[in-house]
Order: C-alpha cells, then structure tokens, then sequence
C-alpha cells in the first residue's frame, strides 16, 4: 500500500474542494492510505471528517511561511509519504519545494485562472517552484492548461489534462416541488439556478442584468443563486437586484450542502460565468437532467457541445442569456432534447471512475519511477 499525501490551502466549499474531498474519500484505500492536511477548520474539514478522514490541520498564514514547510517535510518522513498531491497555486508551491526536499514525486493540481493571475505576489518565483518541483502539473481542462502556458513559465510536457468527475448516479433524483413550495412559486414559473460561490469570476452581475431583461416577459422567471461569498461582492449584488426590482425573481439561498436536491427542483440551469477552468456544477446539473446555458468561459466549451447537450452564449452579454433562456423556455422539445444527451455524456465521460482512474494511473507511474 502506497501513501498518498494530499494538500489544500483553502477550507471553504467550492470545485475545487469538492474534487480534493472526492480523490480522497474515493481512490482505493486498498492501494493507497491517505494523509490530509488542510489549513483550518471548516467545511472542507467537516466534510473529510464526516467521511471518516482526520485530517491533519496545519495554519500557514503569511506570505511564506517556513514553518509550515518545515512541518509539512517531517509529516512526510514521519508517515513515510510516497508521493505529494497538492491543490491550488499556495498548496502546489508548498508541496512543490517540500517534494524536493524530501525527495518525493509531486502531482500539482491547477483548478482555475484565479491561480495564476497577473497581480499574484512573487508569480515569478512560485512557478519557478513549482517547475522545479512538481513531477506532473494537472490542470482540469484543456482550455486551462493553454492559459497557463500562455501566462506562465511552467513547461508543456509536464502538464496533462485530467477532468473532474462525479458521481454521477447521485443525480439522477426525481423532479421535486420542494423550491416552489418553499418560495410559494406556481407550477407555471420557470426556475433558474446557478451553483458556485459569489466571486467576480461568476460574472452574478451578468446575470442579474439578463434577469432584468426578462422581467416584462409573458412567463414568470426565477432565480436562485446558490452559494458562498464575500460580504462586499454580495452586498454589490443586492443592491443591483433592488435597484432593478428584482427582489421577487432573483433570491440568494447561500451555500447548498445538497446540490442533488437543489438541481432537482429546478426547469434550467444558468453558468453566467466569466471564466472557468472545468465547472463541477455544470456537470452535476447535466447528471440530474436539466437543460443548461452556459457560457463560452473556457471549461464549459470542453462539456458541452452547443445545440446537442447544452446551449453555449458568449460570456458578459445578458442580452445572449436572456435570448437563450427564453428559447428554451418556449421550445419542450429542444429542453427535453438537451437533458436526455447532456446526461448521456456526463455518464460517459465525466464519471468519478475515470478521473481516478486517470490519477491513479500518474501514481502508480511517478511512484514507479
């Protein structure tokens, strides 16, 4: 049995969290014996411990914090660490100059342009890192993996593409009423969600906006909103909502620890995005049979073919999200046509067995070697 330490630097709900939590909890405990650390408590804590996981918490607070690093080398010598599997640009420099200094394979996983932004401290020196470092760099779509390149100094041939994947069967619940009970909305109005933590990348603001152009529209649409946020960007939000009027069609739920449940409730699924490395969400929303717009952000144009399992709109544009979102509104059979293919392709291709298949496979390789 091989050991496997596994490493992220944030503790909140998101994708990226979800597929951390899921590699953990779901690669064979019959080849490989997980060691966790995290950097404090909360949901993703919460979530590995409900798993039967007990991570171990390590605070890295700071620019760089040696200490950290010194800890994370001596659990990696004290557990007998044979390879290092990080997530996201702090984990990944970490984990990549602790791997030297130990002396063991590294797997770096990128989840989105957020990781490599113009304005992020010292850029320069944590890719340099993480070159050096870093046996394999993961990046969760192709579209990804060609940003990088374009923005970074870290080399092609160590990049490879690796999709995230679900359990797909999780989704395939019953439609439910429990949403328009719940806000007392009538079997005839349209509901559109949206799955993933308020951020400037989500482009909310975009939506709002297409919300509003269908305010006058014959069909009652409404829309919830479902995640985690800072209070500012939220409060932005708002406001823009109550200046438009919107206070009865556009709802802020919060986080949702049961997105299955959530899908089921829904007509359409919305991804307003302005930039997406994969989007989790999307492919949880095609698993549970819901017709999707999405925008062409990056990761969505590798899940969805356009017209065929999904409808793709070009980013920034409510104008676009409106149109798309009224088109399929007015037209079952090309919403009833999307949903059947969209959960087809998902099944096929973005199953949880075949992304840990493929991460098993860098393993045993790296570990090999």
């Amino acid at each position: 049995m091989k050991t496997i330490l596994h490493v992220i630097d944030t503790t909140g709900p998101g994708g990226a969290e979800t597929v951390f939590i899921d590699l953990v909890s779901n690669l064979s405990r019959n080849k490989y014996r997980p060691v966790v650390v995290i950097r404090g408590k909360g949901w993703v804590h919460d979530t590995l411990c409900e798993s039967g996981v007990d991570p171990v918490v390590m605070d890295a607070k700071g620019s760089f914090n040696w200490r950290y690093l010194s800890r994370l080398v001596s659990l990696i010598r004290r557990e007998k660490v044979d390879l290092v599997h990080s997530h996201l640009l702090g984990s990944n420099v970490y984990g990549s100059i602790a791997g030297m200094i130990a002396r063991k394979p590294v797997v770096a996983t990128f989840h989105g342009s957020v990781d490599i932004a113009e304005q992020e401290r010292l850029k320069g020196l944590k890719f340099s890192a993480i070159n050096a470092g870093a046996s394999t760099i993961v990046t969760v779509s192709a579209s990804l993996r060609n940003d990088i390149l374009d923005r970074t100094s870290l080399r092609a041939g160590k990049i490879r593409v690796i999709y995230n994947g679900i359990k797909t069967a999780d989704y395939l619940n019953p439609r439910s009423d429990r949403l328009r009970r719940e806000y007392g909305w009538p079997s005839e109005d349209i509901i559109i969600g949206s799955l993933g933590n308020l951020r400037p990348s989500k482009a909310y603001d975009v939506l709002v906006q297409a919300a509003n152009l269908l305010k006058d529209s014959p069909r009652e649409y409404r829309f919830l909103i479902a995640g985690q946020g800072k209070s500012g960007l939220y409060d932005e939000l708002l406001q823009l909502r109550n200046e438009l009027g919107l206070q009865d069609s556009v709802h802020f739920p919060g986080f949702v620890d049961r997105p299955a449940e959530f899908l089921s409730g829904l007509d359409m699924y919305l991804l307003s995005s302005r930039s997406e490395g994969f989007s989790i969400a999307t492919i949880q929303a095609m698993a549970a049979g819901l017709p999707v717009v999405a925008t062409r952000s990056g990761g969505p144009e590798e899940i969805i073919t356009h017209g065929e399992n999904g409808w793709l709109v070009e980013p920034g544009n409510p104008h676009a999200i409106a149109d798309a979102l009224e088109m399929l509104a007015a037209d079952n059979v090309l919403c009833r046509s999307l949903s059947m293919a969209g959960k087809a392709h998902v099944t096929k291709t973005f199953g949880m067995e075949t992304m840990l298949s493929a991460y098993e496979d860098i393993y045993e390789e790296l570990i090999r070697e």
